[in-house]
Formats: structure tokens, sequence, C-alpha cells
């Protein structure tokens, strides 16, 4: 496999991933299932006896909407490369056999991960007084990766140069996909 073969199929891996990260924002103004539109947090702080920072656990811009809808838009284009395993060309880029695997457990561990490793470092954010929207490189565009990294692990053995591969160039097309977001105002900061 060749480099380029090899970071297409990397990222092709992590498509659900991607698409769980991207839909929160896309769903935040979206008038539909308005008992979703809660914060994940409900509002609440951390207990003082903990933390003493007086900030919320997440913030009001992480929702139980975006959270929800993440996870089930990673597990369907989990489904949709289920469904393009059976062409041989999808079969040479894929690091996984679709055919072979559980795909609602792989869908569902690598979605949440992606968004609860974006939930993690916004408590860390709200930790460290860092507001929403503010830069917190490199941890903003790689967050999902971790969180996704955490919750696979355990139950599919993915080799970790795939791993150290996405960190770095979901870094760069994080930038990229943020300020073109940011430019068809999809999106309220740039990076």
């Amino acid at each position: 496999m060749n480099i380029l073969t090899y970071i297409l199929s990397c990222l092709y891996f992590f498509l659900p991933a991607y698409f769980a990260n991207m839909t929160p924002p896309l769903v935040r103004g979206a008038r539909f299932l308005k008992i979703l539109d809660r914060e994940v947090d409900f509002g609440r702080h951390p207990p003082t006896t903990l933390f003493k920072d007086g900030q919320p656990i997440f913030g009001p811009h992480k929702r139980w909407r975006g959270v929800i809808f993440g996870i089930i838009v990673g597990m369907l284009v989990v489904w949709g490369q289920s469904w393009l395993y059976h062409y041989e060309a999808v079969q040479r880029i894929s690091f996984l056999n679709y055919q072979k695997i559980d795909i609602l457990l792989f869908g569902f561990l690598i979605s949440a991960g992606a968004v609860c490793g974006d939930l993690f470092f916004a408590f860390i954010k709200r930790r460290l007084k860092i507001p929403p929207g503010t830069r917190f490189i490199p941890w903003d565009q790689t967050n999902y990766v971790i969180g996704a990294y955490i919750f696979l692990t355990p139950v599919f053995k993915i080799d970790i140069l795939i791993w150290i591969t996405l960190f770095i160039f979901t870094f760069l097309l994080h930038i990229i996909v943020n300020r073109l977001g940011y430019c068809l105002k999809l999106h309220r900061a740039k990076w």
C-alpha cells in the first residue's frame, strides 16, 4: 500500500467520527425535536467540593440534540461503509472487513467516542476558564480522535500508526473544514 492509499484508508476508516463531530454544529439551530435542545450538563456546575472554578460542566453550547444526532449520523455512515464494502475498490482501502464486524457496535463506539472526546475537552476548557469557541490547539482539532481511540481500542484492535496518522491529518483537515464552515456561516470559529 503506497502512502496516499494509506492516508485515504485512514480517512475512510475515520469517516464516521468525522461526521459525528460535524453534526452537532449543523443541527444546532434545527427546529425539530425541541425536547433535545437542552444543555448536556442541564446548566449545572460541578460540585464546589471538587471544582471551585464556578464554571459550568460543559457549557451552554453542548446540547443533547448534537450529541444524539452526532452518534446517529456516525452510525449511519458505518452502515453506508458496510454497504459499500461489497465493492472491491472499497475493500482495497478498508482497514476493516465490514462483513465480519458488528457494525452497530463499531458505529456506536467510534461515534460516541468522537462526541465524548469533544465533551471531555469542553470540560477541560471550562476548568481552564477558556470560553467556548476560543482556540485550544491542538485539542479542539483532535479531541474526537482521542475519544474514538479510547472507546474503540478495548474492542477493536486498530494499529497505533493509524491513530497517529489520523491525529496529524485530522488536525490539518479540521482547520481546513472549519475555515470553510466559518466562511459558510455554519461554524462560529475559524478553527
